[in-house]
Order: C-alpha cells, then sequence, then structure tokens
C-alpha cells in the first residue's frame, strides 16, 4: 500500500482528522480484515461500514454488516428480537446512514427499522429506505426488512 502525500497547507477539523485517523487504523496493513488477529474479526459475507464518531469527533465505535438476513418483513419488536437472536442488533439512524454510504450494494433497496423510537410518540419508530436513503417513522406494527449489525470498539 502506498502513503498518501497531503500538502501542508491544507488545513483539517478536527472531526476530518478522527475520521482519517480511525480509518487508518481501520484498513492498517498490519492486519486484514479476514486475519485472525484483525480486531474487527469480520465473518463471512460481513462488510465493514465505517467508523462511527461521537458529538466531539472521536471514534465512537467500528460498524460491521452482519450476514445474516431475516427469513420476512417484521414489525419493530420482531425485527429487534431477531437481531438480538443472530447476535447484533438494529442500526441507529446514524449506523443506517454510514451503512448507506459504504455497504449500499450489500442491502436490499427496501425500508429498513432502525433501532431508535420516536422521540415523540413511542409506538412509532425510525427506519431507512436503502434504495434513497431517506430516513422516516412509521408505526411499530409495520412490516419491514430488517439488518443486523455488530459494534466493535475503537481499535
Amino acid at each position: 500500500m502506498s502513503g498518501i502525500t497531503i500538502p501542508i497547507d491544507i488545513e483539517f477539523t478536527p472531526r476530518t482528522l478522527a475520521v482519517m485517523e480511525a480509518l487508518h487504523k481501520a484498513i492498517n496493513p498490519q492486519f486484514q480484515a479476514d486475519d485472525a488477529q484483525s480486531p474487527l474479526n469480520l465473518q463471512p459475507d460481513e462488510h465493514y461500514a465505517g467508523v462511527i464518531l461521537d458529538e466531539k469527533g472521536q471514534t465512537a465505535h467500528h460498524l460491521v454488516l452482519m450476514a445474516a438476513q431475516p427469513a420476512s418483513a417484521l414489525n419493530w419488536q420482531d425485527a429487534t428480537d431477531w437481531a438480538a437472536s443472530v447476535g447484533g442488533s438494529l442500526p441507529s439512524r446514524q449506523e443506517q446512514a454510514l451503512l448507506f454510504a459504504n455497504c449500499k450494494p450489500h442491502l436490499k433497496p427496501e425500508w429498513h427499522w432502525s433501532s431508535e423510537t420516536h422521540k415523540e410518540d413511542a409506538s412509532y419508530a425510525w427506519g431507512c429506505y436503502f434504495r434513497h436513503g431517506y430516513q422516516s417513522s412509521t408505526h411499530k406494527s409495520y412490516e419491514g426488512s430488517a439488518v443486523a449489525v455488530r459494534r466493535v470498539s475503537a481499535l
């Protein structure tokens, strides 16, 4: 892997620097994603989605799209239970945006549940339509798609 030269006169925000550092750590040539030494320890057909940052721009965790797929459409509670049954969880809205940006080829172009309940009405939860990335809320009884993710502590 060749190095990248960055001109000295470019200024980066702390958030940009944190993303660059996290990405460097994630793709560091010391390990490969399928290497037993890799902290990501990707399983077959899992996909690395990227870095989730906290409100200070620091790495909160790395996100992995799990391979498991539910057999049918699920309401929100069933989707939450299914994700837990495969060892993961539903993604947050922020994580769904990262999945859409980096894992779109591995996602069905359908509406998928997130882990987040609507703040103003607990009978609704958020989701993302992975055809175009639009996020909206709907009643938890709606039967939609789901993906499971797992979070890996900062490397």
